[in-house]
């Protein structure tokens, strides 16, 4: 099997179903981006004790994460999407259940800690990425929503479960030494949400 195709050498790549499309696209940057944090994945999965449920909880990602990819690289209406909102619901369900687990926070925290929980944040900060080219790809062409929406629960995801790694390793987290207490015992949705906008931002 020929791997190289010579596509490539005057800038352009072609979508499912033939279509060419320059390779610094929003939508090549979106896919792309996504490729780099399955990769990412699956190097923190080998890292990891391979007896450890979390681990496998990972590679049940990677998949998704390929769903995703394989999404954003069809053109609507080409062949039917992948991801829908049972995907959604999955990493809705592990972010709650990992929310539970280590104490409340009160102020925003460095990323860092344990070496599987440190890995588990450039995740984050890889899934925000995406994110920001499914945005900037989603203004001039239409795409599966469910990809956004599950790419923005993400690093929502990422975020909780570095917290547990961290916890369970006995790591506690570090406070930001500038922030004062921004959580609180009555929190809301809403509040989370938008902590989670502006420190995605810094």
């Amino acid at each position: 099997m020929q791997l190289y195709t010579k596509t490539g050498d005057k800038g352009l790549t072609k979508l499912v179903g033939g279509q060419s499309v320059a390779k610094d696209s929003e939508r090549v940057c979106a896919y792309g981006t996504l490729d780099e944090l399955n990769s990412w994945v699956g190097y923190t999965i080998s890292q990891m004790d391979k007896q450890d449920p979390i681990a496998d909880e990972l590679l049940q990602l990677q998949h998704y994460l390929f769903d995703c990819g394989s999404d954003l690289s069809t053109p609507h209406g080409v062949y039917p999407y992948k991801v829908d909102q049972s995907l959604v619901d999955w990493i809705e369900k592990r972010i709650d259940v990992y929310a539970e687990i280590p104490p409340a926070l009160e102020s925003f925290i460095l990323q860092g800690g344990h070496p599987i929980a440190s890995m588990i944040h450039v995740a984050r900060t890889i899934a925000r990425r995406a994110e920001r080219h499914i945005v900037g790809t989603m203004w001039t062409t239409e795409i599966n929503n469910q990809v956004l929406v599950f790419v923005n629960r993400l690093s929502d995801y990422f975020f909780a479960l570095a917290r547990v790694l961290n916890y369970q390793h006995g790591v506690k987290d570090i406070p930001y030494e500038r922030s004062g207490k921004v959580f609180h015992n009555n929190i809301t949705k809403t509040d989370v949400e938008r902590w989670a906008k502006e420190r995605d931002a810094r």
